[in-house]
């Protein structure tokens, strides 16, 4: 035992004797290579859809995404400037990424993602509508509260208790709104408006109210005090529109050529410019009625008591034929209360033809075609209203404007005529199939979220007037030439809506000559060319879109054809088109056809 201890204590003297080896270092680890361009472009959207929907509560519940869905906009001075700080701040880090690098699909994204900036920020900045746009207000009250009530996104009883806490912040919401907007630059028809659709936001209040009791009963009894809390707000609103606002309101209605063509050019993305839209306009004007008046000849050929119709007319002569075949048109109608039965039957009979005719893929996503609600009535006849970009797998809204009450009989017979039966038919492919319905729910499929998100409305609007002519061009209605006569009056109304719109927000045309131009030009009766003056003087650069994204598609198509020869293939060519989300119609042709991002 006791040698063991001695010879322990020697190999520990020994161990504590020798040199101790030096410590060798690891090597360090290789630095992770820095993110690629696409990986900090990809980033970059990632958080930009995460903080634009903070930003707009309302928009993101339309979007789908409802972490917010509990609260109001910030519609006060210091939450616009928010907005616009937001888009400042994004326009500085994306100069930061080299575009260049980036795939061919995030070029594009890129592209978009720096429009929508810059348009966000001349809006902010230089055209300034949250200070002289009651409808700004209307449209974030009645949409934030719509869309928690109309989309079963949730359970009924969580949505619903989101909307009530909605309602407590919409006394907020009108206060600021009465805070940031200037009377005196108000125009007149947009405070008159407002109060229109501030009156039909009551009838959203009593949609909430009617569900209540989906709620446990201690829970009913708040959300009827929050309504009670919200038509209170309401009302106060609209005092204040009809007896402060509307009287003070001395605004100009139209922007002007300065503000006019920054803003038409944001809003086309395109390089045409005003004057060069009007030229094309009046050239497709022109040859749209030569052709209108080939079929009025066909139809009324034969026909006891008929106008004259010789092969070179008189402009005179012309126009009293082409009234004359749309006459016939016009006997064929939907009675007063059936315009929503009459749309439902045309998409059964839309849906089939598509369906026979393999002309592109059909959706599973559902449709439904609803009245449209009292807030948002005023504007348009019709809208598509799509499930948003993060959810959508939702119901898409085919909604359509009932006739007013309190119209004479003789504003529904005009209503009437230019909703006749053939009508309703282009109206329902223009916003259910295969148009709107079935390109957004394309474009939701597209993997690019913000693409989805920032969507190209010549694009968008473009495709739904391409569809009415597609369709009447494949047989529709077993080629009824009345029906192609009607598709022709509605091409014909995009074609006056380009020369509308800068006619009315530039050259300061009269309303008795824009009815004169849409009444005459267009063959539009009296009821839908009073709306679209109306809707002229409340929107701007948003008519021309229809006419130059049909135009950017028809010469797509035209290409493609020539470029397949003999192998084109009419529904591989559509399902292409809408595989590429809905950015602007020449970053189509330039996926498409393997050509520069430019």
């Amino acid at each position: 035992m006791k040698a063991r201890v001695i010879f322990g204590a020697a190999l520990m003297l020994l161990c504590a004797c020798a040199p101790t080896p030096p410590l060798v270092e690891p090597p360090p680890a290789p630095a992770p290579p820095p993110p690629s361009a696409d990986q900090q472009f990809e980033a970059l959207a990632a958080r930009y859809l995460r903080e634009s929907t903070e930003l707009s509560p309302v928009n993101a519940t339309r979007l789908g995404e409802h972490r917010f869905d509990d609260r109001f906009d910030d519609v006060s001075a210091a939450g616009w400037q928010a907005k616009l700080t937001f888009a400042e701040l994004y326009l500085a880090t994306l100069d930061s990424i080299e575009t260049a690098k980036l795939s061919r699909a995030n070029q594009v994204d890129a592209l978009l993602l720096r429009h929508d900036l810059e348009y966000d920020r001349w809006q902010l900045q230089t055209l300034e509508e949250w200070r002289w746009s009651p409808l700004v207000y209307t449209r974030i009250a009645g949409d934030g509260l719509n869309n928690l009530i109309a989309r079963e996104f949730a359970p009924l009883g969580e949505r619903l208790r989101n909307a009530g806490k909605r309602l407590d912040e919409l006394p907020r919401l009108l206060a600021q709104a009465r805070e940031v907007l200037v009377p005196a630059r108000v125009p007149k028809v947009f405070a008159e408006t407002a109060a229109r659709q501030n009156a039909g936001l009551l009838s959203v209040l009593g949609e909430i109210g009617a569900q209540a009791d989906a709620l446990p009963a201690g829970e009913q009894e708040s959300l009827r005090a929050s309504i009670a809390k919200a038509r209170s707000a309401l009302n106060q609103q609209q005092i204040w529109l009809e007896k402060r606002l509307t009287p003070e309101a001395k605004g100009d209605f139209r922007l002007g050529a300065a503000l006019y063509d920054r803003k038409l050019a944001l809003a086309l993305f395109s390089p045409l410019t005003r004057q060069e839209i009007r030229a094309r306009a009046a050239a497709e004007l022109e040859a749209s009625h030569a052709a209108m008046y080939a079929i009025a000849r066909t139809v009324l050929k034969g026909k006891r008591g008929a106008p004259p119709a010789p092969e070179k007319p008189s402009a005179a002569q012309r126009q009293r034929a082409i009234r004359a075949a749309l006459e016939i048109a016009y006997a064929e109608r939907p009675k007063r209360d059936a315009v929503l039965d009459a749309a439902r039957a045309a998409l059964v009979d839309t849906t089939r033809f598509v369906r026979e005719k393999n002309l592109v893929t059909l959706p599973d996503e559902p449709l439904e075609i609803i009245a449209m609600p009292e807030f948002q009535r005023g504007v348009a006849l019709a809208y598509c209203d799509a499930p948003g970009a993060l959810e959508p797998a939702q119901k898409t809204f085919f909604a359509v404007s009932p006739i007013p009450t309190q119209w004479t009989h003789a504003q529904t017979d005009s209503f009437l005529r230019e909703y006749n039966s053939r009508s309703i038919h282009n109206l329902t492919i223009h916003e259910a199939m295969p148009g709107h319905y079935l390109q957004l729910a394309h474009a939701n499929k597209y993997p690019s979220t913000l693409r989805a998100v920032l969507g190209s409305g010549p694009f968008i609007e473009g495709w739904a007037v391409y569809t009415e002519r597609l369709m009447v061009e494949q047989g529709y209605m077993d080629g009824d030439p009345l029906m192609r006569l009607i598709q022709l009056k509605w091409y014909i109304r995009t074609v006056v809506n380009a020369l509308l719109d800068q006619a009315v927000q530039v050259d300061g045309i009269s309303r008795d000559a824009a009815m004169k131009l849409l009444m005459d030009s267009a063959f539009q009766e009296e009821r839908e060319a009073a709306g679209k003056w109306t809707r002229a003087q409340l929107t701007s650069a948003q008519l021309p879109v229809y006419f130059v994204g049909a135009q950017e598609h028809f010469a797509l198509r035209a290409e493609a054809e020539q470029r397949a020869g003999s192998g084109f293939n009419l529904k591989d060519y559509h399902d292409q088109v809408l595989s590429f989300g809905s950015p602007p119609v020449r970053f189509v042709r330039e996926l498409m056809f393997d050509l520069p991002i430019e």
